[in-house]
């Protein structure tokens, strides 16, 4: 085929628009190949990429014998070209040289042996070949473009034409820079994430009782959104997560907790009431039993008087330890418990002295887990920190949204939530999404060392009271449940 320059050029300037735009690296492979098989007027070509000191085999076209392999991203089981002189692909690689080969069975500056024996078991026959490397802007190499056997316009094969050797290196330059762009961006994607797992790990390793929270939450969300997927691919939903859109959610969720790295662990890691107080009281109320038995021998209390006193002490400390690791008081625990803290010493002899100091009680009536209200505001400002800390990294436009929903997961649609009370109109379904994964885990977590693990009925039963409550949306709560029954019947 003559060479038309004019056109060749035109093919290049429509190529490099198209290449410009695309963000898929084996289309811009394929780009390569096809434009130019094209612009050479070749029957065949292979592209090789250059990995780990190697051209590995990355696409094969045969136009005559209808081969097609590789394009689709799918692996060529040939073994890949080392980087050795001899081989002609090597040494475009070695030297960023192209090589014109009129007749390779006329060629002794190679070594084709491989391309003949290929051409025995194919009944294939090549003749002339055109290497061209594949070089960014930086002088890297990115691969090797051989085009094999350029026909003339009755078909016959001919030697590859000088001019268009130029065209070829100017296509495979503008292709090599948009892959190495790729290349950056794919980069930049695994360093967040790596930035990402890493913060995860810190967070989860901090305490025994976090340790797969940030994991399951991620995992929850991915479920939920490749969930919603399904329903909107049935017709059952609207909504619709691209990779893009996915990945940012679960960033945001691996990112969701990294405020606890400022919690003081005495606070995360309460697992009761009293902790380390209720040695405390025991001895203080091993001390006052002894004191009673005293008074009774030097006659300031009657036997009787005694007895009664050091009972109290005895049914008051066990109700304080059952208080201690009880994960909600009623109202008969509570009032029992009110009596209690008003207990005080007093033998006759002295002034009253309480059977509980003030931090004490503080503790002792929290009605629900085992934080105080001071306690519980610091645990919760891990959000504000969240929200501070991720202001400070530089999210990409691919991943800009993730720390908006991570300080978003404790919001609740009501306005109920923290920490600042956003409610429906506010919230983006990302938000409202991390919230339930984050719900979810807490409830069915079996490491939490405030609550025994809750069977999955039960915590869907207090999640869906939650969204008939307001503060959940009930779709997604429904979705969450199907997502964990399916997994458990091994069918996500």
């Amino acid at each position: 085929m003559r060479f038309d320059d004019q056109n060749a050029v035109k093919e290049v300037l429509d190529i490099g628009v198209i290449l410009a735009k695309e963000k898929d690296r084996t289309k811009v492979l394929e780009m390569i190949i096809d434009k130019g098989m094209k612009i050479s007027g070749c029957d065949a070509g292979t592209l090789y990429v250059y990995e780990d000191d190697m051209l590995h085999f990355k696409i094969m076209k045969t136009l005559s014998m209808g081969v097609d392999k590789g394009g689709n991203g799918e692996k060529i089981d040939l073994p890949p070209v080392q980087l050795k002189e001899g081989n002609v692909c090597a040494y475009a690689a070695i030297h960023k040289e192209t090589v014109n080969i009129p007749n390779v069975r006329e060629s002794d500056r190679f070594d084709f042996s491989g391309p003949i024996k290929y051409d025995a078991i194919t009944g294939y026959f090549t003749k002339s070949m055109l290497v061209i490397p594949i070089t960014n802007q930086e002088d890297e190499l990115i691969g090797v473009l051989q085009l094999i056997n350029a026909l003339d316009d009755d078909g016959k094969v001919v030697a590859f034409q000088e001019e268009v050797e130029p065209v070829i290196l100017s296509l495979s330059s503008q292709a090599a820079i948009v892959l190495t762009n790729l290349n950056y961006l794919e980069e930049m994607k695994t360093m967040m994430w790596s930035f990402t797992e890493a913060m995860a790990e810190a967070i989860d390793a901090r305490t025994p009782y976090n340790g797969n929270h940030t994991r399951n939450v991620a995992k929850y969300s991915g479920m939920l959104a490749d969930y919603i997927n399904k329903m909107t691919a049935e017709g059952k939903d609207t909504e619709v997560f691209d990779e893009n859109r996915r990945d940012q959610l679960v960033m945001g969720a691996f990112l969701h907790d990294i405020g606890k790295m400022i919690i003081p662990l005495n606070v995360m890691n309460k697992a009761d009431r009293l902790e380390e107080r209720l040695f405390a009281i025991k001895d203080r109320f091993a001390l006052m039993d002894a004191k009673y038995e005293i008074a009774g021998l030097k006659g300031n209390m009657s036997p009787e008087d005694v007895a009664l006193k050091r009972e109290e002490l005895k049914e008051s400390l066990a109700l304080v330890e059952r208080v201690n690791t009880a994960g909600f008081l009623d109202d008969d625990t509570f009032g029992q418990l009110e009596n209690v803290l008003k207990l005080v010493y007093n033998d006759g002899t002295c002034e009253d002295i309480p059977y509980f100091t003030e931090e004490e009680k503080k503790c002792l009536r929290v009605r629900k887990g085992t934080l105080t209200s001071e306690e519980r505001e610091t645990m919760e400002s891990h959000v504000v920190m969240t929200e501070r800390i991720l202001s400070k990294v530089h999210f990409n436009k691919g991943f800009a949204n993730s720390p908006k929903w991570a300080s978003e997961h404790h919001e609740m649609l009501d306005g109920s939530g923290y920490p600042r009370h956003l409610k429906a109109d506010e919230l983006k379904l990302e938000s409202r999404m991390l919230a339930v994964a984050d719900i979810c885990d807490a409830l069915l977590a079996t490491d939490r060392p405030y609550k025994k693990p809750m069977p999955k009925e039960k915590a869907f039963a207090i999640m869906k009271s939650m969204a008939k409550e307001g503060k959940l949306e009930e779709r997604l709560v429904n979705y969450m449940e199907e997502c964990i029954t399916l997994a458990e019947n091994g069918k996500v």
